[in-house]
């Protein structure tokens, strides 16, 4: 049972945005044995659930979201669910209570973009009242990893340096299917590349989080640019309400959309951390964003070239890949223009076959394969 999910997507998301709430596309619904709540946001955005007891209740918690002015009645139908209730919880987050007619568990929650903004849909399925004491309770205080630079891995012995990034971790578990975490499986699989990485001759791997904890995107980048990353690799599975979607992907940042995140990013970060090795302290937003841009017209080619190497290599050695494995995106760990960065979704937890791949050792060891392959002829 699922105790309490917090996610934090990968798009990039200025601090303390407002989000507005559509109400006319926002429900609390039966479905056939289910409880289905959809929340209509403007855009994406930090979010936290868990059940309470006594009575029993879902949380829905919602940074930077404004809930507007329309009666909780209208948005609740069937009777799974008795009362709805939504308000400000602080300054930062807004707050609704789903007042539950009976026990019910959390199975599935995915935020995904729609044509006009983002859907957040959540699933809750039948289970028993011990059970529901068992899982309910709100979640700890949220684990932060302010990563600092690694001396080791600066110094020549080092080599070539690939951060491997094994995505979601502590509050936010990712993608969640048939009783598997996203972000625990990615953690185990982190460890079986990095042990197979520095296993090849001049080359060092570095892991952005080897615990249950969770790092912010943003300190992934700040941490590899710390270790002086040659190569970003950050791990994903991905989970769809469809079950049909399987097979492994790579994605790698829009070539059209260089400048848009070049932005983002000097929005977001200080102007001394966004490019290794050139002070951008003293120079104006149009500069910098040129400067990154350069950068990136000599990283961005590298890392769509070891994204198709890698594809081989997964093909090479037997893992599963997608009918269109390599993709193109505007994603936040994809956005640095000092070292190519590439994101692995290995699969579909989604997908009874996929899963059954991912969680056997065997097979996950084809995929480890195939990552150390293709980082060998890369630096070659």
């Amino acid at each position: 049972m699922i105790r309490a999910i917090c996610l934090l997507m990968c798009w990039c998301v200025p601090a303390f945005a407002q989000v507005a709430i559509d109400a006319d596309r926002t429900a609390v619904r039966d479905g056939w044995w289910t409880l289905e709540v959809q929340v209509a946001l403007s855009d994406v955005t930090p979010y936290r659930l868990f059940t309470l007891d006594n009575p029993r209740r879902l949380v829905v918690d919602i940074e930077g979201a404004e809930w507007p002015d329309v009666s909780p009645e209208t948005l609740l139908s069937g009777d799974r669910a008795k009362g709805v209730h939504f308000g400000a919880l602080n300054q930062d987050w807004s707050r609704m209570i789903v007042d539950l007619a009976r026990p019910l568990a959390i199975e599935e929650a995915a935020m995904k973009r729609a044509d006009d903004g983002v859907l957040l849909n959540i699933v809750l399925g039948r289970t028993d009242a011990k059970s529901f004491a068992v899982d309910a309770g709100a979640p700890s205080q949220a684990m932060v990893f302010d990563p600092v630079p690694v001396p080791l891995v600066h110094s020549e012995d080092a080599g070539f340096i690939v951060v491997i990034d094994p995505g979601h971790g502590g509050i936010d578990p990712g993608a969640l299917r048939g009783g598997i975490k996203e972000a625990e499986l990615m953690r185990l699989l982190g460890l079986e590349v990095a042990q197979a990485i520095n296993q090849i001759e001049g080359v060092t791997a570095v892991m952005t989080r080897d615990q249950d904890l969770f790092v912010p995107l943003d300190a992934r980048v700040t941490f590899a640019r710390a270790v002086g990353a040659d190569l970003f690799i950050s791990l994903h599975a991905d989970a769809l309400e469809e079950d049909d979607a399987s097979g492994a992907s790579v994605y790698t940042l829009s070539q059209g959309g260089g400048s848009d995140a070049t932005q983002r990013m000097i929005e977001r970060h200080a102007r001394g951390d966004l490019l290794a090795g050139v002070d951008l302290v003293d120079h104006g937003d149009d500069v910098a964003s040129v400067l990154m841009d350069l950068a990136r017209s000599e990283t961005g080619p590298k890392g769509r070239a070891f994204a198709e190497i890698l594809i081989a290599q997964m093909r090479e050695t037997g893992v599963h890949v997608n009918s269109r494995p390599h993709r193109h995106g505007q994603l936040a760990v994809l956005t640095p223009a000092d070292f190519p960065s590439v994101l692995l979704e290995v699969g579909f937890l989604s997908n009874a076959q996929d899963r059954a791949r991912l969680t056997d050792v065997g097979g996950r060891s084809r995929i480890v394969a195939a990552i150390r392959n293709a980082i060998q002829e890369f630096v070659q």
